[in-house]
């Protein structure tokens, strides 16, 4: 097992889930990086970092993704986990495999991604709204909202599917049978 593993992809896709039980079995410490994005945010407007941004999606991932990739490969190279048994479990969004393979040393760190591309956007809604519990951040978002962010999603996942078959890095597609598909990802990764 190498001392760090970065679970990515689009939201909503497992990505969370994966992270916690990984950090749980291998007693890796489990970094959000959704935190941290908000908490450099809002601490230090002046990186341009914005992610409810208007516009297109896909070029807000892309910069965002620019920005991330050094500062992950920062942590990574601070020598915090060196004398440690243990390493981060790090889930993120806004990390193309693009910027993986720029920034990060893929002799300690692994990768994959957890996408949803292989249904429509209004699919991709249906799935969200039968399986929408209290306990998800879209609870509580109007279903005009949820929808637009469903095209994003779909959309975004094209295009890290695209990016993982150029870089050769492992995706899963967990619109169907999601829960199957990560139960077998955390037998694999045993």
């Amino acid at each position: 097992m190498k001392k760090h593993i970065i679970i990515a992809g689009v939201p909503r896709a497992g990505k969370s889930t994966v992270a916690q039980k990984i950090a749980h079995q291998l007693g890796y410490q489990h970094i959000s990086m959704d935190s941290v994005i908000a908490g450099i945010e809002k601490t230090f407007p002046e990186t341009g970092i914005d992610t409810g941004a208007e516009g297109d999606s896909r070029e807000n991932l892309k910069f965002i993704s620019s920005k991330m990739g050094p500062f992950i490969k920062a942590m990574m190279d601070s020598g915090e986990y060196e004398e440690c048994d243990y390493g981060m479990v790090i889930d993120i969004f806004q990390l193309l495999p693009e910027d993986y393979v720029k920034y990060i040393n893929a002799d300690i760190c692994d990768i994959y991604y957890f996408i949803t591309s292989d249904v429509t956007a209004e699919q991709r809604f249906q799935i969200l709204k039968e399986f929408d519990t209290p306990d998800d951040y879209t609870y509580f978002h109007s279903d005009e909202r949820n929808f637009n962010d469903c095209v994003d999603i779909v959309n975004l996942s094209k295009m890290l599917k695209e990016q993982c078959d150029r870089f050769d890095l492992p995706y899963f597609e967990t619109a169907r049978d999601r829960e199957e598909i990560l139960k077998k990802f955390m037998d694999e990764l045993k």
